[in-house]
C-alpha cells in the first residue's frame, strides 16, 4: 500500500471520529432523563422561583375551614334594631320628662335614658321625681307633627304639660300632644331657662 492511501485512510478515520464525539455525548444525558448536563446552568420555572404560599394564608372560596362554621360579621345578628342614638346635648341641657305637680314656678320632671325607637330614639323617664325653679324669663317651645312650632310662655308651657299628662294622645287642648319629651336649658343656678317640647311622629 502506498503512503498515499494510508495518509488518506487515516484522515477518513480520524474525522468520522470527530463526527461521532460531535454528535452524541452532549445530550445523551437528556434523552436519559438525567438533566442538563454537567457544568450546564440548571432551568429555572415560574413555580421555582416563586414565593412559598405563607402558612396562614386565608382559605380560598369553597375550602374548607377546619370544620368551623365562619362567624358573621360584627353585630350582624345581635345589634338592636331601629334609632338606638340620640346625638349629645350641649352643657346645661338634657333630656327629661315632666311629671304632675308642675307649675308656673317649679317643673317636676325625670330624668331619662336613651332606648331604640322605630322611626327615632326614644327617651324613657327613669328614676325618682326631681325639681328645678322656672327662670322668671323662661321660655317654652312646643312641637308637634300636627300643628306648626309655638314659642309660649310659662304659664301655657304648664297648661299644655297638664293637658298631655291628662290625656297623652290629646290633640284638642290648648296644643296637640307630643310623646311627652323635652329638653331643658339648666343655667349655673339651677333654674330652668328654656323648655322646648319634642316632636313625634
Amino acid at each position: 500500500m502506498s503512503v498515499f492511501r494510508r495518509l488518506l485512510g487515516a484522515g477518513l478515520v480520524a474525522t468520522a471520529a470527530l463526527s461521532l464525539a460531535a454528535c452524541g455525548p452532549d445530550n445523551a444525558s437528556d434523552q436519559a432523563g438525567g438533566g442538563p448536563a454537567a457544568g450546564a446552568p440548571a432551568a429555572t420555572s415560574p413555580a421555582a422561583t416563586s414565593p412559598a404560599a405563607p402558612t396562614g394564608a386565608a382559605p380560598t372560596a369553597g375550602a374548607p375551614t377546619g370544620g368551623k362554621t365562619a362567624k358573621p360579621s360584627a353585630g350582624a345578628s345581635d345589634e338592636p334594631e331601629g334609632f338606638c342614638d340620640a346625638a349629645p346635648l350641649p352643657a346645661g341641657q338634657k333630656w327629661v320628662y315632666p311629671g304632675k305637680g308642675t307649675t308656673a314656678t317649679t317643673l317636676v320632671y325625670k330624668d331619662t335614658k336613651t332606648a331604640c325607637g322605630v322611626n327615632d330614639v326614644v327617651f324613657e323617664p327613669v328614676g325618682a321625681d326631681r325639681t328645678a325653679p322656672f327662670a322668671p324669663t323662661a321660655k317654652g317651645h312646643l312641637n308637634s307633627v300636627l300643628a306648626k312650632s309655638k314659642d309660649v310662655n310659662v304659664a301655657d308651657l304648664v297648661k299644655h304639660i297638664g293637658e298631655c299628662l291628662a290625656d297623652p294622645t290629646s290633640s284638642k287642648g290648648f296644643y296637640p300632644c307630643s310623646a311627652g319629651d323635652y329638653k331643658v336649658a339648666i343655667d349655673s343656678a339651677g333654674k330652668v331657662v328654656e323648655m322646648t317640647e319634642r316632636a313625634h311622629s
